[in-house]
This record gives structure tokens, sequence and C-alpha cells, in this order.
């Protein structure tokens, strides 16, 4: 996924196992972005299922147990929590409770953490002034503002079958979160947690909205539930999204028209 135009100031920070990129448009300065970077950092070492010393993988062995949560972070309350309700409105399609994670236990809430994340981030640098950026961590993108007045930030959504070409661009201005799902960087890794076996109906998920945090754990969900997903999301007020078969064929809800090129409601 990529973000088109000219920034006053970028940057781009390896954390979470993914390049996090910051585009700024305006001139708050780059305070916004250290305390961001720092949060993610934080994030990585908390909810890591690649490092056997965070609290996630702890948690996922039984060094911790849920008794402990309350003399914890409170963010892992949160995103637990989060997880859980997840869990029952997905009819178990989303799960964090039962996939199988790279630290060999069973909480992976990968699928909810990198869009909660980075929707934080993007909260940080409206806390320092900012007004006008995007976050894009390995094609989970926040947006605020306009790259310019009257312009709409581009958002480019790869073809899950050639990484040179675009399969269609998505267009948004002041809040707004754009998260995809597919198997062309990581191939089939996503995993129906009520049967265990890696779904691989579809080769990508878009999913578009106001909250990057949902909009990231509704990909995971959709990316499981295939077409039928699309159903499932249309009771999920503010939120859209576009699947690609692996025909090549290009299905949306009604809404995600809005979202392409051309004035926007």
């Amino acid at each position: 996924m990529a973000v088109v135009t000219s920034p006053t100031h970028t940057h781009v920070e390896l954390v979470m196992g993914t390049a996090v990129s910051f585009d700024v448009r305006d001139e708050a300065g780059h305070a916004g972005v250290d305390a961001a970077v720092a949060w993610l950092h934080h994030v990585d070492a908390t909810f890591s299922v690649h490092r056997a010393d965070s609290v996630i993988s702890r948690l996922g062995r039984g060094d911790l147990t849920l008794d402990d949560i309350d003399d914890l972070d409170p963010d892992v309350t949160e995103v637990l929590l989060a997880c859980e309700r997840l869990n029952d409105e997905s009819g178990g399609a989303f799960d964090a409770f039962a996939v199988p994670a790279p630290n060999g236990t069973t909480l992976d809430p990968s699928g909810y953490v990198k869009g909660w994340a980075i929707e934080r981030a993007a909260q940080l640098l409206e806390a320092h002034g900012h007004t006008a950026f995007t976050i894009n961590g390995g094609g989970d993108v926040v947006v605020r503002g306009e790259p310019a007045p009257g312009e709409p930030w581009r958002i480019g959504i790869r073809d899950p079958d050639d990484r040179e070409r675009l399969a269609i661009v998505v267009q948004a201005r002041g809040r707004a979160a754009v998260a995809t799902s597919g198997t062309y960087e990581r191939g089939a890794h996503i995993v129906d947690p009520r049967t265990g076996a890696a779904t691989t109906e579809l080769a990508s998920v878009t999913v578009v909205g106001p909250d990057l945090a949902e909009a990231d754990a509704h990909a995971t969900t959709l990316f499981v539930l295939g077409l039928d997903g699309l159903d499932w999301l249309g009771s999920h007020d503010g939120y859209d999204a576009m699947v690609i078969t692996h025909e090549g064929e290009i299905v949306t809800t009604p809404g995600f028209a809005a979202w392409l090129p051309g004035p926007r409601a």
C-alpha cells in the first residue's frame, strides 16, 4: 500500500516486524513523531509474539495469568477485552485466544494490535498539534486532514498477483483508516480459529472506516469469512470493504464507492 504526494517531514521506523512510515504535511515540529515512535516500541515490547519476554508471550505460556492483569499495563487489558468483543461479534472468526502464535502459544492478538497501535500513534501526533499526516504500517494506514488544501490522500492497494501494479486507489481526507490483509507478503498466514487451518478463499481484503484498530480487525475477520464476510461487515456502521479473489474479481460493499477517486460525499 503506497501513499503518494510531497511531504513536509517524513520518518520511517522499523518496529513491530514492519516498516512504519510517517508523512507529515503540517509545521508542528518533530516531537509528535518522536512520541509516536516511542509508543510503537513500547507496543512491540509488550505485545510481540516473536519476543519471549513480552507480556503477551508470558501470558500465552502461563508465566502470567489473567488474574495478574490488574497489576499490568492497562493497555494489555484494553486489547484483550477488545479481542473478546471481536470474537463474540465475529462468531469465532476472529479469536486471538485460539490461533497458533510464533512463540508456540495460542494467544496472538496481532490482528488487532497493529491497527490499534497505529491509531494511538495518530492520536499522539494530534496531541502534539499535528493536523495533516499519514502513518502507514505495513499496509495499515491512518490519515488526518489533507496533504494540501482541497486534496485528498491517495492510497494505492497493491495487486495481489503483481507487486509492481496497483489494483485500485482509494482516497481519504479528515479522519480515516485503510487496512489491507492478503497472502502476497507472508503467504497463507491467516488462520481460521474455528478450524485451525489457513484460510485461502480470498487473495486480498481492504477495509476502510474511521478507526484503524477496528478496520484492521475487520479485515482479518473478513479474510477468514470469505465473500460471506461482506454481509457481516454490513452490520458495522461506517466501515466498507473491497475483496479481491484469486481469479482477480473485485467485490465491494455498496459504500466502498465513496472512497474511490472523485468527489467524496
